[in-house]
């Protein structure tokens, strides 16, 4: 059955948008149940395709934020979602959106979204930038990508991309989704991952850009040594302070060590 409506609406999923559609209806429960949106939150969803999840989330929360940027969905979402509740969409590009505009009073947005993979990793960073106005994201991105988010350190998977985000985020992998769940199926599988913005950061720095670079430079060769990587921004005198070999790789460090290197890096530019 799950196929049959999407070819009545006769929306063929775009390359070039990187559109799979979802339409597994045991995996969308168990989306909706992780979400568990209340009446009265704001609810931002980021390219809903044909609105498979976005139905059932909808007539749990009364009124939805949407943003998708195929002008062709526009209308028929409208049509399809507007008998269930109150629905903003905003046909705009998701990476160039300014998510503060849709913030009702003080309510913190809870996003969602079906991620294609080449946008993934640049929309979660264009969104960080507004992690005070967000509770939570809920997303499906390829699995590689979860997977990297959620790692751990002394894992091949932990990386930049991992340190960046559970800086400023609770990073937690929740279902596993085989390409079978998607019209048309993907070539890749792909997971779900609930990422929630720290109210107050654990591991607070005195430079969000000084630890970028760090980090950046720290992953850049991933088979060299700490010393090697950072050798234009560190001396044995940097890992000493803080008790940290620098005949170690990055990925042995955790979020907390990262965050000291880069206050001590601060530190030293400031005296200098």
């Amino acid at each position: 059955m799950g196929h049959s409506k999407y070819r009545q609406d006769g929306h063929a999923p775009r390359k070039r948008f990187g559109q799979n559609f979802l339409h597994d209806p045991h995996i969308i429960h168990r989306i909706v149940q992780s979400i568990s949106p209340q009446q009265g939150e704001t609810v931002v969803e980021i390219g809903p395709g044909l609105g498979a999840i976005t139905e059932p989330l909808l007539k749990l929360c009364g009124a939805m934020q949407i943003v998708e940027l195929d002008r062709d969905l526009v209308p028929k979402l409208a049509e399809r979602l507007g008998p269930l509740g109150e629905v903003a969409i905003h046909q705009a590009d998701a990476l160039k959106f300014d998510f503060a505009s849709i913030r009702q009073g003080d309510q913190p947005l809870r996003v969602v979204g079906n991620l294609p993979y080449n946008i993934s990793t640049p929309l979660i960073f264009h969104l960080l930038s507004y992690a005070g106005l967000i509770k939570d994201m809920h997303f499906m991105l390829q699995k590689e990508v979860v997977d990297r988010l959620a790692a751990s350190p002394g894992t091949s998977d932990y990386g930049r991309l991992s340190v960046m985000v559970q800086y400023r985020c609770a990073v937690t992998k929740l279902i596993d989704v085989g390409p079978g769940a998607f019209n048309p199926p993907p070539k890749v599988d792909s997971a779900v991952v609930r990422i929630a913005p720290y109210l107050e950061l654990p591991f607070p720095v005195d430079s969000e850009s000084d630890l970028a670079e760090l980090v950046s430079s720290a992953f850049g060769q991933r088979r060299k040594t700490l010393r090697n990587n950072l050798k234009h921004l560190m001396d044995d005198a940097d890992y000493a302070a803080l008790g940290i070999d620098p005949s170690i790789r990055a990925e042995r460090l955790t979020v907390e060590q990262l965050t000291q290197l880069a206050n001590q890096l601060s530190d030293k530019r400031r005296a200098q």
